[in-house]
Formats: structure tokens, sequence, C-alpha cells
């Protein structure tokens, strides 16, 4: 069995939203895409290979998904670590409204039974069924405690607006640090495994 885990780009302020270019998503209005390049280097590079070197599949929300198949398709090299994981990988995507995926391997999981679905796909990967980005996904993973490891990559920015990782009336949820380190460009990378629901007293006492 598996486990799912879930890999997120984040702002000061938690923001996830279009991290890697300009035009990536301007939903709502946000101006700020691409606010990720400026810090991009080779520990994240190094952290990121390692993510994909464990994945045994992929469970990506529908925007997320067609990002991807827009791009690493086209990325043919074997020896690329993260092309030939997403090309050759299974690819789970949650949506309702997608029939007849182009890029090979995709299942899609329809909204009405995800939960079972994304049990039942957990259950049948070796290593880590893993989640990039995909914010409603993760926010609807995350409020069923279904997510196993979070891996959040907060980078030394804060914009103010756009969409955010954990939203207000979100469960509290109590962590444990499993992996900690800074890049070069001063990205922090932690790997966090929830425990349960969040704890609460007065300090002294």
């Amino acid at each position: 069995m598996g486990k799912l885990t879930l890999t997120t780009f984040l702002t000061l302020d938690g923001v996830m939203q279009a991290p890697g270019g300009p035009d990536e998503d301007r939903s709502g209005g946000f101006d700020y895409g691409g606010w990720l390049a400026p810090f991009a280097d080779e520990g994240m590079g190094e952290f990121m290979t390692e993510v994909f070197d464990r994945a045994g599949a992929f469970l990506l929300g529908r925007r997320t998904y067609e990002i991807f198949a827009g791009y690493w398709p086209r990325q043919t090299d074997p020896a690329d670590p993260i092309a030939s994981r997403l090309n050759g990988l299974p690819k789970y995507v949650a949506s309702t409204t997608l029939k007849e995926p182009a890029w090979a391997g995709t299942t899609v999981i329809d909204g009405e039974q995800l939960q079972s679905e994304v049990v039942r796909a957990k259950d049948a990967t070796e290593g880590e069924l893993q989640v990039h980005g995909s914010g409603a996904l993760a926010q609807w993973l995350l409020a069923r405690d279904l997510v196993d490891e979070l891996n959040l990559l907060v980078y030394p920015v804060f914009l103010g607006t756009g969409r955010r990782l954990f939203p207000t009336g979100g469960l509290p949820t109590a962590c444990e640090v499993t992996q900690s380190r800074t890049t070069s460009s001063g990205t922090a990378i932690h790997t966090y495994r929830p425990t349960g629901r969040a704890a609460f007293g007065t300090i002294g006492e």
C-alpha cells in the first residue's frame, strides 16, 4: 500500500496560485503569476528530483492536470527524472467534466466517488500517490484527513492576494516535521506528517 503525499510551492503568506508563470492561472484577477521564478535554484531542483524518485502514481486536479498535460508529454528525454515519471506512471485526475484525456496513462475519477477512488488508488500504488499543486483538490483531501505527508516549499516573498493552500475553516491539525532544509535562494523546505487534531492549552500551566 502506498501513501498519499502533497507537494506545494507557497509564498510566505501561504499563496500557492500560479507559481510557474504569469499566465498559469489568472483566476480571481491574479496578476502575480510566476512569483517562484526568481528563487528557482539547484537546491529546489534536487529536492523535487528526490520527490519524483519516490512516485508510484499521480493524483491531480483538473487545472493542474491540464497545465502538466500541455507541457510534459513533449519532454521525451528518458533521463529526465520528472518527465519520465509523469509520462510513464499512472495518473488520476479528479474531474466531473473531463471525459477523454489525451495524456497516456490517465484515469478520470468522478467527483461523486472521489474519496473511495482515492483510497483505492493509494492502496494500489507502490510508492507514493503524489499530489502536486492542485489547490482545490489539496484542500478537499486535507479536510478529510487523506494526506499522509506534506512537502511545503516556502519562498521568501509575500503577495497579499491569491489562492491559499490552507483556507479559513480548515481542520485544526497538528503535524510533526520529518525533514527540513533551506536552499541557497532562501527557500525553506519542510516535510510534515499530520499527527491528529491540534491541541490547545495555556503556556506555563
